[in-house]
C-alpha cells in the first residue's frame, strides 16, 4: 500500500444491499434470526436450534467475500466488518454451530482474499459493550464475551492478533466519575485476552461528559499502551482544549511504528439537509469537505450513511474520478 490516504466504509454496501432480484438479489452479511425463533421460548441451551444461526452465518460469510471483491474491484482497500455475521454470538460458543466447519472454511478464504489484495479489515462492536459499568457485572461479562466473539472472527479470518484488523470500541458513559471509570476499565481489560487486547482500541466521543482524545491519551494509553482511533466529527463537539490537528497528532503517537493510524469521519446531517431539528452529531449521507489530514499518511473510515456511495464519491470530487451516480439515503 502507497496511498498517503485510504478510505473505506462501514458495514454495509449500499450496491449490493439494493440489487435488483434480475441480478442476483440482495447481498448482505447481516441475516439474523429472532430470538424465539431458534430459542424456542427456553433457556436451556440442549432446547435451542443453532442450526438456524449458523445457516444465518454461511450465508453471511459467503456474502462478505462477495463484499470483498466488489471493493477490490473498486479499489476500496479499507472495509468495517459489522458485528452481525453471526447472530446472537454471545449465547454460544462459535464451534457449537453445526456449519461451524463451513462457515470457517468461508472465513478463511474471505481473509486469504483480503490479505492477497492488501484489504485492511476492522470492526466497531456497538454501544452495549461497557467494560467500566459502576453497577452490572452481567453487562461487562457479556461485554467480554460479544468482544472476544468478534476476535474470534478475525482468528478464522486467520489475521494475527494486531491492531491492523482493529476491534474499535468506546469507553461509554464516565458515569461522573473519570477516573474512577478508568480504573475499572483497566481492570476488566486485564481480564481479556491477550489476542483481543492485541486488537482493542479506544475512540473519542462526542459528549463532553464522556471521553476526549485528551482523556484517552491520559487515562487509558498512559496506563495500558492502548491505541486512540481519532474521530474528526466527534472532535468537533469534544475538543477539550485540543485543535483538530493538535487531536489528531497526539492519537497518531498512540499507535505502533508498524501499523498505520486508522481513524473515522463524517460530517453533520444537520448541516447537510441544512435542518436545524437534525441532531448536529447525526452523520450526514455524503460527505463534501475536502479531509484535512495534516499531511500524514492515515487509513479514514467514512462514516456516512450512503456508504461505499460516498467513498466514490468523494473520491470523484477530490481526485477528479468519473462522478458515481448518486442514491437517495432515508
Amino acid at each position: 500500500m502507497n496511498e498517503k490516504v485510504r478510505l473505506g466504509y462501514a458495514c454495509v454496501n449500499m450496491t449490493l444491499t439494493n440489487r435488483p432480484k434480475k441480478l442476483g438479489g440482495r447481498v448482505t452479511t447481516s441475516r439474523g434470526a429472532r430470538k424465539a425463533t431458534w430459542q424456542g421460548g427456553s433457556d436451556d441451551p440442549a432446547d435451542w436450534n443453532l442450526h438456524i444461526l449458523g445457516e444465518r452465518a454461511l450465508l453471511n460469510a459467503n456474502d462478505l467475500l462477495h463484499y470483498l471483491k466488489w471493493n477490490i474491484d473498486h479499489n476500496i482497500t479499507l472495509f468495517r466488518l459489522g458485528s452481525e455475521l453471526f447472530p446472537w454470538h454471545d449465547h454460544y460458543e462459535l464451534n457449537e454451530l453445526p456449519q461451524f466447519e463451513e462457515i470457517a472454511d468461508k472465513l478463511m478464504e474471505c481473509g486469504n482474499y483480503a490479505r492477497a489484495n492488501g484489504m485492511r479489515i476492522t470492526t466497531h462492536p456497538g454501544p452495549f459493550h461497557v467494560l467500566g459499568s459502576p453497577t452490572s457485572e452481567e453487562l461487562v461479562n457479556k461485554t467480554i464475551i460479544g468482544l472476544e466473539r468478534h476476535s474470534e472472527v478475525f482468528d478464522l479470518m486467520g489475521f494475527e492478533p494486531s491492531f491492523e484488523n482493529k476491534i474499535n470500541i468506546h469507553v461509554a458513559g464516565a458515569y461522573g466519575d473519570h477516573p474512577g471509570t478508568a480504573k475499572r476499565w483497566i481492570k476488566n481489560w486485564h481480564r481479556l485476552s491477550d489476542r483481543l487486547k492485541s486488537r482493542l482500541v479506544l475512540e473519542n466521543d462526542d459528549k463532553p461528559s464522556m471521553w476526549s482524545t485528551r482523556m484517552l491519551y491520559n487515562y487509558f494509553h498512559k496506563e495500558i499502551g492502548i491505541p486512540i482511533t481519532f474521530d474528526y466529527h466527534h472532535h468537533t463537539f469534544h475538543p477539550d482544549e485540543l485543535s483538530e490537528e493538535e487531536a489528531l497528532r497526539l492519537a497518531a503517537s498512540t499507535w505502533p511504528k508498524d501499523v498505520r493510524q486508522c481513524c473515522h469521519y463524517s460530517e453533520s446531517r444537520a448541516r447537510e439537509k441544512q435542518d436545524p431539528k437534525i441532531r448536529a452529531q447525526a452523520h450526514s449521507d455524503y460527505i463534501r469537505d475536502e479531509i484535512n489530514t495534516y499531511g500524514m499518511d492515515l487509513d479514514i473510515v467514512i462514516e456516512a450513511k450512503a456508504k461505499e456511495l460516498a467513498v466514490l464519491e468523494h473520491r470523484s470530487l477530490y481526485k477528479q474520478e468519473k462522478r458515481p451516480l448518486l442514491a437517495q439515503v432515508s
